[in-house]
């Protein structure tokens, strides 16, 4: 198990646009703290109340692009701008669900088995079997109540079509999407690896590139 399962990916689910904006206000030094700060006194989330603004900032975005030193935004502010957007996407993708083991896992073991098997849909109710063993196997850090297991599997599809791995819209079914890593995407994440210590043969066997559906030889 790549972590303890906890609720805190429904904080945002994708936060694709939102991370833009704060990739924008934040700065080098700024923690979660000061980046919340600066997003209430810069007016661009005027709709979010400030509770939900600090729990997309600190949960969220903290979580996800402030870990190892903010290592994360240090490398996405930069290119934001410069990337196209399926790059950018991907990276975000990737930084989540390192973020959110029960994001990993449901792409590795439900959509890319899926994807595989060639069906063309994911449920509801296929990510809804994927919690309820979850809980059953002891991965989520309490014992998820029946609504929360349910809110759950719907926060997993919905993150997936947020990063283009399933239809978008309000569906209980969502198509399956052609999804490939993108080259520079590839060459990110092999460097990131690298410079992470670990030697070929491991960096070829890590489980981040079983959330772009590619085993050793595919890396290789």
């Amino acid at each position: 198990m790549s972590g303890a399962y906890t609720v805190q990916l429904g904080h945002g689910l994708g936060l694709i646009d939102e991370t833009r904006m704060l990739l924008d206000l934040w700065q080098p030094g700024m923690n979660a703290p000061d980046l919340y700060r600066s997003a209430l006194q810069s007016g661009y989330f005027g709709t979010l109340s400030a509770r939900r603004l600090h729990d997309m900032i600190t949960v969220g975005f903290g979580m996800r692009y402030l870990t190892a030193e903010a290592a994360p935004a240090l490398l996405l502010k930069p290119i934001q701008h410069v990337v196209s957007r399926a790059v950018f996407e991907q990276l975000l993708f990737l930084y989540t669900a390192r973020a959110h083991p029960v994001l990993a896992d449901f792409v590795r073991e439900v959509y890319w088995p899926a994807y595989a098997a060639g069906k063309t849909a994911i449920d509801n109710e296929a990510s809804q079997r994927f919690i309820e063993q979850a809980v059953r196997d002891g991965k989520t850090t309490t014992a998820w109540s029946p609504s929360m297991v349910k809110r759950m599997s719907s926060n997993l599809t919905s993150c997936c079509a947020d990063f283009g791995l399933l239809e978008r819209g309000a569906r209980r079914v969502r198509t399956i999407l052609p999804f490939r890593a993108e080259p520079l995407v590839v060459t990110v994440l092999a460097y990131d690896l690298h410079n992470a210590g670990l030697g070929d043969n491991h960096l070829l066997l890590h489980a981040d590139w079983g959330l772009f559906g590619l085993a050793r030889e595919d890396v290789l």
